[in-house]
């Protein structure tokens, strides 16, 4: 019997969490693409299954004791839905990268992460061939202590107390009325 479209979407997070190659080789299609990899190392490009281990590789330097439990599966002709939460502990830095290069690196805070993500795979031969990826980024931001403070947190307490955050939202409000109105 051969492996069902939900055992080949969990087998793809295991393999991130695991390093498992051969579970890899089992439930990631040679020509796999991951819409993702842009902040990931340049390996985590590679098609197929050498991608996929690149970025499980890349996770686990930052996060350690990481695992990707399932709340839900739903599976319709080639596509899977995949929601489920990525957790564990930041322990090496986070490198995040833009055009292969260095764009962000964050040292370990020892923190515990949680965050909720969404998972849009397609399916050939019974593999997962494309993944996309709807994550709760600020929140795990927010947990590695990046958001909030900031320079924009201030801002937002400026806009506040003089009034032009009021007065954005009344001009936003009123755009947005106008733009309903012509609805037919």
């Amino acid at each position: 019997m051969g492996i069902t479209a939900e055992d080949a979407a969990r087998g793809l997070f295991t393999v991130l969490a695991t390093g498992d190659a051969a579970l890899a080789a089992r439930v990631v299609h040679p020509e796999f693409v991951n819409r993702e990899a842009v902040v990931s190392p340049a390996a985590s490009s590679i098609p197929g299954p050498a991608g996929v281990l690149a970025s499980g590789a890349w996770l686990r330097a930052a996060f350690s004791d990481l695992a990707f439990p399932v709340s839900g599966v739903v599976h319709e002709g080639d596509q899977v839905w995949i929601r489920l939460r990525m957790v564990g502990r930041h322990t090496g830095p986070f490198v995040r990268y833009r055009d292969g290069r260095l764009d962000q690196a964050i040292p370990p805070t020892g923190v515990e992460i949680d965050t909720d993500q969404v998972h849009v795979l397609r399916l050939r031969d019974g593999k997962v061939l494309r993944h996309e990826a709807v994550r709760d980024d600020l929140t795990l931001f927010g947990q590695l202590g990046l958001v909030p403070p900031g320079p924009v947190a201030r801002l937002v307490e400026e806009w506040r107390a003089d009034g032009r955050a009021a007065e954005a939202a009344d001009r936003i409000a009123e755009s947005a009325d106008r733009a309903a109105a012509t609805a037919l």
